[in-house]
């Protein structure tokens, strides 16, 4: 019956899709080329791959509400990772183990064995003891009809892990063997744990992959975990670590032994909007991640999701991004490259002077959905800051500091449209730098920006409307040059 079951249950939920899709659609807020549902709650990126010739973004989803609750699995797949196609959901609550109302089939990822694709995920319920997180398996033949395994749950909270603090698995395989990194918290402080398995059904517990020492907050959401260059990398969301909300380490990794040694940590994006990244492979090499631009400890009550939730609809993703390794040890994420395919309307200008105090316009599309690109020349410029005004009508605007004299970047969108708040800040590191690069990614309801070679990133949700066209520039407290500006208008795609 429980087969039956969840089939039953994800039939309802596509006619409560079909149903509300066409008037979702026409929301004023609805992004232009960043994927989104077609109606109702998402939230963390899942199951993120390449399989039999599509991308597939599986993503935590409610089909019945604008707000977080009883948690599904969406899906959708496509050829570029801007133009969509969604599938039926693939995973619906239908067990003891994963069937309760405030808990459902929470976030995990996807791998291809011996033709079979399989989601790892993690089902939660409450049975009367509070929240209990375990990992369960669901196979599928054809990448769309999914069964979940009879023998689940496959992963129980190891000795010392709450119980309520334990999910998110991340699985990949090296050799013959399988293995998964899951997040928990043991003592108060955030840890992934590490995991082996010879046939993705049975698994043994390996041993603590990494921890916090108390600066990485109490839990570690979606960890993920994955060799790039000469180094392996570990990125995790913390709870409870401020404005740290999506964090890598970089190092070595030991597979005899299990022991993973980091020297080099940093922050994947320093914005408000970029949390539960998930990474995968593309066809051609690329490791590629997407995060939900959103995220959990800013919201202190419904209001601050944003007037989306008045369309029937609410989060979406960040554009996709390339990860690569520099020579120290740092990442970059790197705008991927599809996204020259809906450029439209470009416009170049070899370099501007800003004298201090003077607001110069900036052009880009139809100052709603565009990208801009330019070069702050720190030798020719002796400013102290340089301010970027974006979406602005007079009133509102985001407001973007580039502190040269502070070493700093700050993203304040306080006075952007009514409903967002908070400032965004982040270390800039000039010494030696004789260009500093600006990219800058808008769309209907949200602002990337990309500095310092693609190492310093903020993600923003600004809930503007298509009246809020403006953007400029100015420099204060003295001159500075802008050079290689180019700005494009972004097609349409979802």
């Amino acid at each position: 019956m429980s087969k039956e079951l969840m089939q039953m249950n994800i039939q309802r939920a596509q006619l409560r899709i079909k149903a509300e899709k066409e008037e979702v659609a026409k929301g004023s807020m609805r992004q232009r080329y960043h994927f989104m549902p077609q109606a109702g709650w998402m939230n963390d990126p899942n199951g993120l791959l390449y399989y039999k010739g599509k991308y597939h973004f599986f993503f935590q989803h409610n089909p019945y509400s604008s707000f977080w609750d009883c948690m599904h699995w969406g899906h959708a797949i496509s050829d570029d990772m801007l133009h969509w196609e969604y599938l039926p959901e693939a995973l619906a609550p239908s067990e003891a183990y994963d069937s309760h109302m405030k808990g459902g089939c929470f976030s995990g990822s996807a791998i291809e064995h011996e033709g079979r694709l399989y989601l790892i995920y993690t089902g939660a319920t409450n049975v009367g003891n509070g929240m209990e997180q375990t990992q369960c398996i669901a196979y599928s033949e054809d990448g769309i009809h999914f069964e979940k395994y009879d023998g689940n749950p496959v992963i129980e909270a190891p000795e010392g892990v709450p119980a309520c603090f334990f999910r998110d698995p991340k699985v990949w395989k090296h050799e013959d063997l399988f293995y998964m990194v899951c997040g928990a918290s043991r003592g108060g402080r955030g840890q992934a744990l590490l995991y082996r398995s010879k046939d993705l059904l049975h698994w043994e517990y390996v041993n603590v992959l990494a921890e916090s020492r108390g600066e990485w907050g109490y839990m570690w959401e979606c960890p993920d975990f994955y060799f790039l260059g000469d180094k392996y990398v570990l990125t995790f969301s913390p709870m409870g670590a401020g404005d740290r909300k999506s964090v890598y380490l970089t190092g070595d990794f030991d597979y005899s032994t299990g022991k993973f040694c980091y020297q080099t940590s940093g922050e994947i994006d320093w914005g408000h909007d970029y949390y539960a990244p998930q990474s995968f492979l593309a066809p051609d090499g690329r490791r590629l991640i997407v995060g939900w631009a959103n995220e959990w400890e800013w919201m202190s009550y419904w209001k601050d999701w944003g007037p989306t939730y008045k369309e029937g609809w609410c989060g979406s993703f960040n554009i996709p991004r390339e990860v690569r390794l520099m020579e120290d040890g740092t990442l970059q994420f790197r705008p991927i490259e599809e996204i020259r395919s809906i450029r439209e309307d470009a416009y170049r200008e070899d370099a501007l002077l800003l004298e201090p105090g003077k607001e110069y316009d900036l052009k880009a599309g139809d100052g709603v959905a565009y990208e801009l690109k330019m070069k702050i020349d720190l030798e020719h410029t002796d400013a102290s800051r340089i301010e970027l005004m974006l979406r602005g009508d007079g009133q509102r605007r985001t407001r973007c500091v580039i502190d040269l004299k502070k070493a700093q970047i700050s993203v304040d969108r306080s006075l952007a449209d009514g409903w967002s708040k908070g400032v965004s800040r982040s270390p800039l590191f000039l010494k030696n730098k004789k260009k500093l690069d600006v990219h800058i990614l808008s769309d209907q309801s949200s602002l990337e920006l990309f500095t310092d070679d693609y190492r310093n990133n903020h993600s923003m949700n600004v809930f503007a409307g298509n009246e809020q066209d403006r953007m400029y520039i100015c420099a204060v407290d003295g001159q500075a040059r802008i050079e290689d500006i180019e700005s494009y208008g972004l097609k349409r795609t979802m």
